[in-house]
């Protein structure tokens, strides 16, 4: 059976879909893209009549919970998407002989570490958002259909959805005052690039966990005045670190103050590694000014 004769992508109105729908298309494949109208991942029922009906070969889940600091408040609402679902969503794709992609995030781990971390390293999350995820890893592997691959990516960005250079640029557009936090360090990823990273993967029969980032690491104030350089907006970020920022915002999740991911497990399946987060931005600008952010 060809892996892409029935493509599923659940959350299928989000800004991952989106990128993997763009590069399914320019490779001429078909898909079925579900969003949350149409498929409710945390009911069982709606997860069968969907395999039932559309009967994946390949399913690609970005559906998931993925407003970091309200998971806090919504800890079951989390952990009923991002967690629980997967658990369904794996015995089915097993039971159908469907190969499951699942993303999940660099926010697994503490960010106590000083070198990018291994997929094999302790995990241990500081919020509900990575706790969620780390119970969807969980439930995953706990009935794992034949295929399936976990890819842990991080600070996520691109066109068709709400993301922290989209932010940072229509703030500084707008002329507001702008502090960014500098002490917590990570690697910024385009999309477009894990999509083709996902199918570059898939291509060489990959299986299990797999780190997926832009290469390089940067704060997020190096990423907020990196993105107002790109799209031309003539400001200076100010800085501030994460214990000033929680002194304002008391409720706020905590993150991980180094959570770069190795991933020289990826690079040795495609043969090469993935490209600077800068290029990544490059493009994204490019492509925002060609599309708008929608």
């Amino acid at each position: 059976m060809d892996l892409y004769h029935s493509i599923v992508i659940t959350g299928g109105g989000g800004m991952l879909a989106l990128a993997l729908k763009n590069v399914l298309e320019a490779r001429e494949r078909g898909y079925v893209a579900l969003d949350r109208k149409s498929l409710d991942v945390t009911s069982e029922a709606s997860l069968k009549a969907a395999f039932a009906e559309h009967k994946p070969t390949l399913l690609l889940n970005c559906a998931a919970h993925t407003k970091v600091d309200l998971c806090e408040d919504e800890r079951d609402k989390a952990d009923a998407i991002n967690g629980y679902a997967l658990g369904s969503i794996a015995k089915l794709a097993r039971d159908h002989g469907t190969t499951l992609v699942h993303y999940s995030t660099d926010f697994v781990f503490n960010g106590a570490g000083t070198r990018p971390y291994r997929i094999d390293d302790p995990v241990g999350p500081l919020s509900a958002y990575g706790s969620s995820k780390l119970l969807g890893e969980q439930k995953l592997q706990e009935s794992p259909p034949e295929n399936w691959l976990i890819l842990r990516t991080a600070w996520l960005y691109g066109r068709g959805g709400p993301n922290f250079p989209r932010t940072i640029v229509e703030r500084a557009r707008q002329g507001g005052t702008l502090k960014v936090v500098n002490d917590q360090i990570g690697s910024p990823t385009y999309t477009a690039d894990l999509a083709e990273a996902t199918f570059d993967l898939l291509d060489r029969n990959a299986h299990g966990i797999f780190h997926v980032t832009n290469s390089g690491s940067t704060s997020w104030h190096g990423f907020a005045q990196a993105a107002v350089d790109e799209f031309g907006v003539p400001v200076r970020v100010g800085e501030t670190t994460s214990t000033e920022w929680l002194k304002i915002r008391p409720r706020q999740a905590h993150r991980p103050a180094y959570s770069v991911l190795d991933g020289s497990a990826m690079e040795k399946v495609i043969g090469r590694p993935m490209r600077p987060w800068r290029e990544g931005l490059k493009s994204f600008r490019d492509a925002v000014n060609a599309k708008g952010f929608a």
